[in-house]
């Protein structure tokens, strides 16, 4: 085993991470990498936009060129190091920064508070929930609002928090992973379609549709063969999947919602309030019976199942073409 670790340590590195993070996921006591990309990001924008003035895509342009190097350039370097000093401890270093940078675990953690919290009647803090995974207003949400945010958000991230994570780290290694997040955590935070972001954000935003393209679509089409194999309407995700999933603005968003959708044989999406603003998006999927809270844990085991799919295959076309190079 040691030698087949040796000879591809980024397949093992991110497989190991894929486990870890399933075991332990993110506690909220210890400091996430992706907070110091965050913090990296704010510090980016207040320089360039006092270097830019007015000319704020100029600005978002070299925030973001500024935040992917240094979020790549570091944890490269760092690898490097590790491996030259000692093998197992760059080894180890790497299969730590893999489980970091997935969100299989915490995303389900998350969503399940939403669900105790729905169980128990109380709107509010089902509504202070779901704000917490959620970047739509949550205080108009009523319990089959605050439901369907839950479930649509693990649609959403079990294709940017865990399949295109999971898809640069196999290609690129923990340096790959750091490149996507440092992409999807801008996305978030100036990628918006508002006076402030408009323009600032448009290059992150554009980057983001990229680097998600090939993952958006992988992580729907394996969430229809996970619903069929855990006994969901697997036919209907498909036919929810190709009917639906380019019914957002978004190229990359809807895919994942649309599988989800046909799966639980529910309709979700639909319009939503952001930054006290109406934003009209279409329907995914049939309203074959309503949503009920009982859809959030059938979701998170969705989304899990076709984590392990893409694991799986991902890791199997990387010993492919390892063996046929």
């Amino acid at each position: 085993m040691a030698e087949l670790i040796r000879r591809d340590p980024v397949l093992f590195a991110a497989v190991a991470g894929f486990i870890l993070d399933l075991i332990i996921g993110d506690p909220h006591s210890w400091y996430h990498p992706v907070q110091l990309i965050g913090k990296l990001i704010s510090g980016c924008e207040r320089m360039y936009r006092r270097i830019f003035g007015t000319r704020e895509r100029t600005a978002g342009v070299f925030c973001a060129c500024t935040v992917l190097l240094i979020s790549t350039a570091v944890p490269c370097l760092l690898l490097r190091l590790f491996y030259h000093l000692n093998f197992w401890v760059g080894f180890a270093l790497e299969t730590w920064w893999c489980g970091r940078l997935l969100a299989a675990r915490s995303l389900r953690d998350e969503t399940m508070r939403v669900y105790r919290a729905v169980m128990t009647g109380d709107l509010s803090q089902a509504r202070q929930a779901v704000s917490m995974v959620v970047g739509r207003d949550t205080e108009r949400l009523d319990m089959t609002g605050v439901v369907k945010a839950a479930v649509e958000t693990t649609a959403e991230n079990a294709s940017d928090g865990e399949t295109a994570p999971l898809f640069y780290l196999m290609l690129f290694g923990a340096a790959g992973g750091f490149f996507y997040k440092a992409v999807n955590t801008m996305d978030s935070m100036i990628g918006y379609k508002n006076d402030r972001y408009i323009r600032f954000g448009t290059f992150a935003a554009r980057l983001d549709d990229v680097l998600n393209f090939l993952p958006a679509r992988l992580c729907g089409i394996l969430m229809c063969l996970a619903a069929g194999l855990l006994r969901m309407d697997g036919k209907n995700a498909l036919r929810i999947f190709v009917r639906d999933r380019k019914k957002h603005d978004s190229p990359n968003s809807a895919h994942t919602e649309a599988a989800m959708a046909g799966a639980l044989d529910v309709q979700l999406a639909g319009d939503a309030w952001y930054f006290g603003k109406l934003h009209k998006k279409q329907f995914l999927g049939d309203p074959v019976r309503a949503v009920v809270p009982e859809d959030i844990p059938r979701a998170n085991r969705l989304m899990i199942a076709t984590s392990v799919l893409v694991l799986l295959l991902l890791a199997a076309l990387r010993i492919t073409v390892r063996i046929l190079l």
